[in-house]
């Protein structure tokens, strides 16, 4: 536990990331890995700085309405970035 408070996140999020990642994305959702949550933006611009680091850009829209009805929580850290525990397939769109 980071001691982190629930937020309500914009109705739509993204996440940026390399277009080697995105058949395992389709398949599995985003994943937290070896991170306490999967990372998310609010604005493309900064997806897209992410996404860059890791090769060739992709970006992904986040149904986080959908989410939140479903019973799925987010978290807003200090630094802007929205964390969730997964975000299953059903609810990304690529859309870069």
């Amino acid at each position: 536990d980071l001691g982190l408070t629930e937020a309500v996140p914009p109705a739509i999020l993204y996440h940026g990331t390399a277009t080697k990642y995105v058949d395992s994305i389709l398949a599995k959702g985003l994943v937290r890995g070896t991170r306490n949550h999967v990372h998310l933006s609010a604005d493309l611009e900064t997806a897209s700085q992410v996404g860059k680091r890791h090769g060739i850009l992709v970006i992904f829209s986040v149904d986080t309405a959908a989410m939140l009805k479903d019973g799925l929580s987010f978290h807003l850290s200090d630094n802007g970035v929205w964390l969730t525990e997964k975000v299953p397939a059903k609810y990304l769109t690529k859309i870069g």
